[in-house]
């Protein structure tokens, strides 16, 4: 058995992150990867489409309903390919940090044994532009070492790729966390392939992976699945196989030089204007 890795995965609202994780798992389980996955967002949706669309009960709503005597089995499933899934949840709207769920999760899930010997990843897929309070628990915690940002060519997705960079650089000089690179999901923006290369450069990272844009992505989502098992043989399919090669074969772990938001505009007028 290897090392277990544990690894965050971050990225800006909206940017694909849940999608881009749930289908990089499947494509580790295809391989004969122990996967378990943890959502870290109050929407609780990172795990939906290993479930089948199944909405899982979060453990924040499980220890509201039941207590704290609760078996492993009430907070964690099974999903497709035998990936374990867990949703944290968060608190009612208005109150209290969104990010309290995750701590609560974590401890919940070492209490109850989770992190089995067999276990070879461990994802923890985390809502935010920024990493503060709870969001930034399972980096705070030494629990994660390696952290992916998923990101786009469109400005925001890479001012907040910066943003998260900052809080890497923070936690990266207490603890052993360290970023692994950034996975674009594509937009199809102009020049976008040589802009996020630029960007992962000058983080002094790497551009991990480069998801092509892929309307079979929309579709399998509407079929409640993951693309691997929605059309196993389709180019996308392949991507996303070829995603969990690169993140299994990378070892390249650095500390994020977030860029001033002056040389982000630099760069994005250089690629995103057009001018080569």
């Amino acid at each position: 058995m290897g090392e277990l890795r544990q690894i965050a995965i971050y990225g800006k609202g909206g940017i694909g992150k849940s999608t881009t994780t749930q289908n990089l798992t499947v494509g580790l389980s295809e391989i004969g990867k122990k996967v378990m996955v943890v959502g870290c967002d109050p929407k609780a949706d990172a795990t939906r489409l290993l479930m089948g669309g199944m909405m899982q009960k979060t453990v924040l709503d499980t220890i509201r309903d039941v207590g704290e005597d609760l078996e492993l089995e009430d907070i964690m499933k099974t999903g497709f390919g035998g990936i374990r899934c867990v949703e944290s949840g968060g608190p009612e709207p208005g109150v209290g940090c969104a990010g309290r769920g995750i701590i609560t999760s974590i401890n919940m899930l070492e209490e109850l044994g989770a992190y089995t010997e067999d276990l070879d990843f461990v994802f923890y897929d985390v809502l935010g532009d920024v990493v503060c309070g709870g969001f930034a628990m399972p980096i705070r915690e030494g629990k994660a070492k390696e952290i992916y940002i998923v990101a786009s060519g469109e400005m925001m997705a890479l001012y907040a790729a910066n943003n998260i960079s900052k809080g890497i650089q923070r936690y990266a000089a207490r603890g052993g966390v360290r970023l692994g690179g950034i996975i674009c999901n594509s937009r199809n923006v102009d020049n976008e392939l040589e802009l996020l290369k630029a960007f992962s450069a000058e983080l002094g990272t790497k551009l991990l992976y480069f998801v092509p844009r892929n309307n079979i992505v929309q579709r399998a989502e509407i079929n409640r699945k993951t693309v691997i098992e929605y059309a196993p043989e389709s180019d996308q399919a392949n991507e996303y196989r070829s995603l969990a090669k690169a993140l299994l074969e990378n070892r390249d772990f650095v500390i994020p030089k977030p860029m001033t938001h002056e040389r982000l505009e630099e760069i994005l007028l250089k690629y995103g204007a057009g001018e080569q």
